[in-house]
């Protein structure tokens, strides 16, 4: 899994508070191959689970989800039930969206790296917290609702809570289109 190449993986090293990470250590143990201090850049070669796909475009009955449409834990749940899915503890959860597929097959990549996205709503962190995954993956750049559904003063709030508070690793970037058909 080259995880800087396309593919994000999100762990402690990746959040950032002033010119630390929340970690502790300084920012610039941080490059494009991982997090050295750590041990990140070969984390995710040791990453063994059982992966539970949540196809959320599917399940609203469209090829992607729209910019902006914020993933609630009733849309979880119901696509969880629709698909026969059950998410146990320790299982890593991934959730299409098709925003990959979607700017692939118009072969333009717009603001896919950094603007706006389907993704998880803010209130997802209750739902992955009371479910007890160890990970969470999408075929978006962030995972998150862009914009932010709490608002423009702070970025990628979701983040803050799901990696340093809860501990959950973040899979990025992810081509989901052969896993979903």
């Amino acid at each position: 899994l080259p995880t800087q190449a396309g593919t994000q993986v999100d762990a402690l090293s990746h959040v950032f508070i002033g010119d630390k990470m929340c970690n502790g250590y300084p920012a610039t143990l941080v490059d494009s191959r991982g997090a050295h201090k750590n041990g990140i850049e070969k984390f995710a070669d040791k990453i063994v689970g059982r992966g539970v796909l949540l196809d959320v475009a599917r399940f609203k009955g469209v090829e992607y989800l729209q910019d902006g449409y914020g993933i609630t834990n009733a849309d979880l749940d119901a696509t969880a039930r629709k698909q026969g899915a059950e998410v146990r503890r320790a299982d890593f959860v991934i959730v299409r969206t098709g925003q990959m597929e979607d700017r692939l097959a118009k072969g333009e990549w717009g603001t896919y790296a950094g603007g706006p996205a389907p993704g998880l709503a803010f209130e997802s962190l209750d739902w992955i917290h009371a479910k007890q995954i160890a990970g969470i993956c999408s075929d978006t750049w962030g995972i998150e609702v862009r914009p932010n559904d709490t608002g423009p003063d702070v970025f990628q709030p979701w983040h803050w809570v799901t990696i340093p508070a809860i501990g959950i690793v973040h899979f990025e970037i992810l081509y989901l289109k052969d896993l979903a058909a």
